[in-house]
């Protein structure tokens, strides 16, 4: 799960993570009237105009401003909320601005990387550092990656003080500012601990002239798997960023991610369905969404998963790979036929199917009236499917 910066920025302050002051707006009325109240609040005119979206490189498509008077900041208000803002991470399509955050501007000396995330290969919560701050993390990684510093948090003790020391010489911050980036990473580290976070990125961390090291930017994300535990943050979930056919799956307790492909593939088991996108990929053709309908899923399940595959326009074909061990092909074969009939079968649809039942799966389906290509393995599942969406790209 996602949240927007300013989201991130008031679960920091809770923790007593420094941020700058600044106020969130979901209009351009309240944004223009957000402007002299930072300003005054800061004691500052300069103020920054920034667009919250989910994506990173805001920046980059002009989606952040900065603003040196009260009609700069008017001006750059108007221009961002409401753009279609197109960055790296958003594609072509871009995402449309529908909130800001009106900050104060700050005199920043330098500008560094700082990341929290699960390291599987040392089965670490790691923190990452570096002083090429307010740069794309990944092309320092790839031409510099001698500039990222690393420390792992040890989960028996967590984060230690001489860690912060650590990085700190490491990144050349030294004096006051040494130990004020000691306070910002033990409260940082123990708001990733107790939020369940699976990511927190602040890019940049700024030191400012007077002395100070707070966090410029929040890219905070939360392992799904433990929201029952922390209503509060799953009150934060913005459906309008989030793709419509994920939120969908949701609902269904259904593991679906939308992809870029036009065949559509419904699978079960998490290990099955990327084996499925592989076997497509290399007989030419391009998977449109990974979705695993788990080992035990119903056909009411199974119905929802065709649904939510068919409302993808991109679909050209849809291949449905089971093997039937807890999931029974017969329930498969249920879900399939009555999707089908509610919402209509406008694309060919392939199905193979192994396992338990799997004979009563196969019959019901050759019976059902439907205009199904029945695959023999899974090798043949995807030669068909690659065909009936259009063959290879």
């Amino acid at each position: 799960m996602k949240i927007h910066e300013y989201q991130g920025k008031e679960l920091f302050r809770k923790y007593g993570v420094p941020v700058p002051q600044g106020i969130a707006a979901m209009s351009v009325e309240e944004a223009l009237a957000a402007i002299p109240k930072v300003q005054a609040e800061s004691g500052s005119e300069v103020v920054v105009v920034k667009a919250q979206i989910h994506a990173g490189g805001r920046g980059k498509g002009g989606g952040v401003k900065v603003a040196k008077t009260r009609a700069d900041a008017e001006a750059a208000v108007h221009k961002i909320f409401g753009m279609q803002l197109v960055t790296p991470q958003t594609g072509p399509e871009g995402k449309k601005v529908q909130r800001v955050l009106v900050e104060q501007g700050l005199p920043i000396e330098h500008e560094y990387y700082l990341g929290m995330l699960l390291d599987r290969a040392s089965g670490r919560v790691t923190v990452m550092a570096s002083a090429e701050g307010g740069m794309d993390i990944e092309e320092v990684a790839a031409s510099h990656p001698e500039k990222i510093f690393k420390e792992s948090v040890n989960p028996a003790i967590g984060w230690q003080d001489y860690q912060s020391r650590l990085l700190a010489k490491k990144l050349g911050i030294t004096g006051k500012l040494a130990g004020e980036l000691g306070k910002f990473l033990r409260a940082l580290t123990r708001a990733y601990d107790e939020l369940d976070c699976s990511l927190l990125e602040i890019n940049p961390l700024v030191t400012t002239k007077d002395g100070r090291v707070l966090a410029l930017d929040a890219k905070v994300n939360f392992d799904d798997n433990a929201m029952y535990r922390h209503p509060e943050v799953e009150a934060l979930r913005d459906p309008s960023e989030e793709d419509p056919q994920e939120i969908e799956a949701k609902k269904y307790d259904l593991s679906y991610i939308a992809l870029e492909g036009t065949i559509g593939c419904m699978v079960n088991g998490a290990g099955l369905a990327m084996s499925t996108m592989d076997i497509i990929k290399f007989y030419g053709g391009m998977p449109a969404n990974f979705l695993d309908v788990g080992g035990g899923a119903t056909a009411e399940k199974v119905t929802a998963a065709f649904k939510i595959i068919t409302s993808d326009p991109a679909v050209k074909a849809i291949f449905v790979n089971i093997f039937g061990g807890i999931m029974k092909c017969d329930t498969i074969a249920s879900g399939v036929i009555t999707a089908c009939k509610e919402v209509g079968l406008r694309v060919p649809l392939v199905v193979r199917l192994e396992g338990t039942n799997v004979e009563l799966g196969k019959k019901m389906l050759a019976e059902s009236g439907l205009n199904i290509i029945a695959a023999s393995d899974m090798a043949d599942g995807a030669q068909k499917a690659v065909a009936a969406a259009g063959g290879s790209k």
